[in-house]
């Protein structure tokens, strides 16, 4: 029932989604890391400009380890990778000032970054059980205990969906700060371009993963019917 050429059909799609949006974000990525901005600025220069041009105060920067890149509304926090911290490169300030666009969304109360902070506590449950509950559900789905199981997995995952689904106008609306910033102070038409291609992929995995999961959603919700 639940092992078939469906499922099969879904892993292989589903790698391939995932390789070709890998893919195309390395690319942009390590295309414009090699591309200098014009202003000379560090990643954590840029976003600094970018938060006091926003009026927002109290945020403070660190360095992550690689790929690390993100806003922590919990202590008011950016952590940049170490290319994005001290790089200048178009990258690095696209990157920079896409994570200060969370900084502001946060300063200013954006309502999906406050729905999707609202579901952090439910999301963190459901998406550490609802494998549990499938894997039990499907080793009993004989009895009606194991298609109550099974159901109920599939509404925990279906939270995990909704909190990806969530997520994508909060990154979409981070990078449309970022890009707005970078046009008010003068960045360049091509350096402009460059920084919109790097959030436009880093934008496709945040798609690709929510793709992905509406589609496991969908083909679990096949096998229970």
């Amino acid at each position: 029932m639940f092992f078939s050429y469906s499922y099969l059909l879904l892993i292989i799609v589903t790698t391939i989604i995932g390789i070709a949006a890998q893919t195309y974000v390395n690319r942009q990525i390590n295309r414009y890391s090699r591309v200098p901005n014009q202003q000379g600025l560090s990643g954590v220069e840029a976003g600094s400009n970018m938060l006091a041009a926003n009026g927002v105060q109290g945020v403070t920067f660190h360095q992550g380890g690689p790929n690390e890149d993100f806003f922590d509304p919990r202590n008011n926090s950016i952590t940049l990778d170490p290319e994005a911290f001290s790089g200048r490169s178009i990258t690095a300030y696209a990157t920079a000032c896409h994570e200060v666009g969370h900084a502001c969304q946060h300063a200013q109360g954006y309502v999906p970054m406050k729905i999707r902070a609202a579901l952090v506590p439910v999301v963190s449950f459901a998406s550490n059980s609802w494998m549990i509950f499938l894997i039990v559900g499907i080793a009993l789905y004989t009895i009606p205990l194991g298609r109550t199981l099974f159901s109920i997995a599939i509404l925990l995952y279906a939270f995990a969906v909704l909190f990806e689904l969530v997520t994508l106008p909060v990154e979409f609306n981070a990078s449309h700060r970022g890009l707005a910033y970078m046009e008010s102070v003068g960045l360049a038409e091509g350096e402009r371009t460059g920084a919109f291609r790097v959030l436009r992929a880093c934008a496709l995995t945040y798609v690709a993963a929510a793709l992905v999961s509406v589609l496991q959603l969908f083909w679990l919700l096949a096998q229970r019917n």
